[in-house]
């Protein structure tokens, strides 16, 4: 009886004492949370570039976690209804091991796009924007590919032999998965000839709007009307593709049709100062401007306008026409010219106009 009783009471013992060196972890945890990684943070932030910034953010979590993992470690060895050499438990620690290194250097990889960018303007590398975020999903996926590979093996599975049952169903899973390797290879395709990059404005017979961003299978579009559209990167890769943010200029093409009682004098000075004022604009590009008049229509004259603004933002764009547009107003105005309406006028032989009003009056008498 009483040893027993001396046994539950080391059994009690032994189990405060694994309880309370769980809960010291615990503290330790918070501890270095609230002051040790604030001030790695905090120094780590005053050094020439944000390299070891990313890497303390992306450990962050991964740490705290790694203070619970070894207090569960160290506490088993005093709880008295668990075995500390257990070779399950062992795999399952060494496996958490694994997976909490596999979480920081997959947050790593998914801000590895800030990474390359901030080394991409500090060192001025030929980085596209397309291969940034390729290059940071293909990185992700690879760190959690070996991670899978390396628990499996912690397991005693055989990693080698799975790999060569998938080399024996190759081919079917290739046949199954032929769109997934069309998307993939739509994608290769976009990345190497670089149709568009991400914040370019296209238009494809699919979608038309500004590329937000570029995966392995597919491209996210947000639309004028602010929808977000996905396309897959094979049906991109086999159609045309229109990338309007790659214009250097933007064309304005249009007739102005004035009356037919413009005289030839100012017929001329109208075309004359029109070509002059867009010669001396600022904001017209020099390089083609034609003014001509180009041909009679049945209710006017039409004088042909075809030029460039040297902007391609859409409202600069229509701030420039505008003024364009009350200039020529001016010229017209000066000129006494008179912008021709759709009408039409009707002749009739005075013999006509005779009998009509005869006709009129006999209906009138009666």
């Amino acid at each position: 009886m009483f040893w027993e009783t001396y046994m539950k009471e080391d059994i009690l013992v032994d189990l405060g004492i694994s309880i309370g060196i769980f809960l010291l972890f615990l503290i330790f945890r918070k501890l270095f949370t609230k002051y040790v990684f604030t001030l790695l943070l905090r120094l780590s932030r005053k050094a020439p570039n944000d390299f070891f910034s990313h890497i303390f953010v992306s450990f962050q979590k991964p740490i705290q976690w790694l203070f619970i993992i070894i207090g569960i470690y160290v506490s088993v060895g005093y709880f008295p209804y668990l075995n500390q050499h257990n070779s399950l438990f062992l795999d399952i620690i060494s496996s958490s091991f694994i997976i909490l290194l596999t979480w920081g250097l997959y947050n790593m990889a998914a801000a590895s796009s800030a990474l390359f960018t901030s080394l991409k303007v500090r060192y001025n590398l030929e980085i596209d924007d397309i291969l940034i975020p390729f290059i940071s999903k293909a990185l992700r996926v690879v760190i959690v590919a070996i991670s899978i590979s390396v628990v499996a093996q912690e397991f005693g599975y055989d990693v080698n032999g799975f790999v060569a049952g998938l080399g024996l169903g190759g081919v079917a899973i290739a046949f199954a998965a032929k769109d997934v390797l069309g998307n993939l290879f739509g994608g290769f395709v976009i990345i190497t000839e670089k149709p568009f990059t991400i914040g370019d404005w296209i238009m494809t017979p699919s979608v038309e709007g500004t590329v937000e961003d570029i995966s392995f299978r597919s491209t996210r579009v947000r639309t004028f009307a602010q929808a977000l559209v996905t396309v897959p990167n094979a049906t991109l890769a086999n159609e045309s593709i229109t990338n309007w943010s790659k214009m250097g200029k933007r064309q304005i093409s249009f007739r102005l049709r004035v009356t037919h009682d413009t005289t030839k004098d100012q017929m001329a000075n109208v075309v004359g100062q029109i070509e002059y004022l867009l010669k001396n604009h600022p904001d017209i590009h020099p390089e083609t401007i034609l003014v001509t008049f180009d041909d009679y229509k049945e209710n006017g004259l039409d004088i042909f306008l075809y030029f460039f603004t040297k902007t391609t933002n859409w409202g600069e764009f229509l701030k420039i026409k505008e003024e364009i547009n009350f200039e020529i107003m001016d010229i017209l105005e000066n000129e006494r010219v008179y912008v021709a309406m759709p009408s039409r006028k009707l002749y009739l032989d005075p013999d006509a106009e005779n009998q009509l009003k005869k006709d009129s009056r006999v209906r009138q008498e009666s």
